[in-house]
């Protein structure tokens, strides 16, 4: 066929298989569902809503929610449904991409469809950020570098002066520098004032994690207008429909739920490393996330082990550097029990 242009003739497919199972611990979602209280005010807001007509061109009210929540300017803020059409924005926009190796799977894949030049700087021993790499990457003619921090799939918190010497090569040549804040709210970590200093710096955030809004697929960027305007133009317009609108809007007005969900996760993730250090196979690294890399003996057959046992986590072997790797996303208390105990005896 010859409709498509050439360079999509070899696109994968995101990578991601699904896999039933009883205790699901391989997507990082939260491991509770929205408090029911505000669940029903959502819906009933939802019913109030007009179903037959369009929702607003770039969800002004809700953008102007997020900007109060996050002290950012409304009009440097971008919402799209879930972080990663952002990312796709970003790199069809972008001259070219700078990535961390391993690092999420989408800062390439957009890079991929979009058509533009894509390089992947491989990390240094124990994860460490290969900050020389990087910023001799952006000596180039210009582009967008993308830094999940707490970085995934690794878990691992990059300095915040690190960071920091990015963002100024950044600005000295004309780059975009992306953190990507995912899991921000797990470390304790904000670069939004290394933002407001500098136009040359964007942060995403996810309502997916700390928020536990994964299945209704909404994220924002936090950005300068000038950034700003030009994203909101690679994305389409009356994008964020009427019910995630609805959900947005009431969970934005009682945040603090949010607060006492991370501080059980951030306490299950301390429980859960400290039980793995004590396994006689498998080694847990550190993390600012909510979730835990673990090197095992042999991925497929830990994950396979698990998987018998009513628990689903992610291989991450696939990826240079992380041979005999799963990833385990931190659930509940119950959950965790359940994933220690099937560990206990795997291989």
């Amino acid at each position: 066929m010859n409709a498509f242009k050439p360079h999509l003739s070899n696109v994968a497919d995101y990578p991601y298989s699904k896999n039933e199972a009883r205790v699901k611990l391989d997507q990082n979602e939260s491991p509770e569902d929205l408090p029911p209280e505000l669940k029903a005010r959502a819906l009933e807001r939802l019913a109030r809503l007009p179903w037959n007509r369009y929702p607003e061109l770039h969800a002004e009210d809700v953008r102007a929610a997020v900007a109060r929540h996050e002290e950012w300017p409304e009009a440097g803020v971008v919402l799209t449904p879930g972080s990663n059409m952002l990312v796709l924005a970003l790199a069809s926009a972008a001259r070219a991409v700078v990535d961390t190796v391993p690092s999420f799977t989408y800062y390439k894949g957009s890079a991929a469809a979009a058509g533009t030049p894509w390089r992947g700087i491989p990390l240094g021993e124990g994860f460490a950020l290969p900050k020389a790499e990087l910023l001799a990457a952006m000596d180039g003619a210009g582009g967008v570098l993308f830094l999940p921090n707490p970085h995934a799939p690794t878990g691992k918190l990059f300095e915040q002066g690190d960071v920091a010497e990015l963002a100024a090569r950044a600005k000295a040549r004309g780059w975009l520098l992306v953190v990507d804040e995912a899991y921000h709210a797990f470390a304790g970590s904000d670069a939004r004032a290394l933002a407001r200093a500098n136009g040359n710096v964007a942060v995403l955030r996810t309502f997916s994690k700390a928020w536990a809004l994964g299945g209704i697929r909404a994220g924002y960027m936090l950005a300068s207008p000038e950034v700003a305007t030009v994203i909101r133009a690679c994305v389409p317009p009356f994008c964020i429909p009427a019910h995630t609108t609805a959900i947005l809007q009431t969970v934005l007005e009682s945040p603090g739920y949010k607060d006492a969900l991370v501080a059980r996760i951030r306490a299950e993730r301390a429980r859960v490393a400290a039980a793995l250090a004590k396994h006689p196979r498998w080694k847990a690294y550190p993390s600012a996330a909510n979730y835990l890399l673990v090197r095992t003996p042999d991925a497929k057959a830990a994950f396979e082990h698990l998987l018998s046992r009513g628990l689903v986590v992610r291989r991450q072997d696939h990826y240079a550097g992380l041979e005999g790797c799963i990833r385990i996303t931190i659930g509940t208390r119950e959950e965790n029990d359940l994933l220690l105990a099937a560990a206990a005896d795997a291989p």
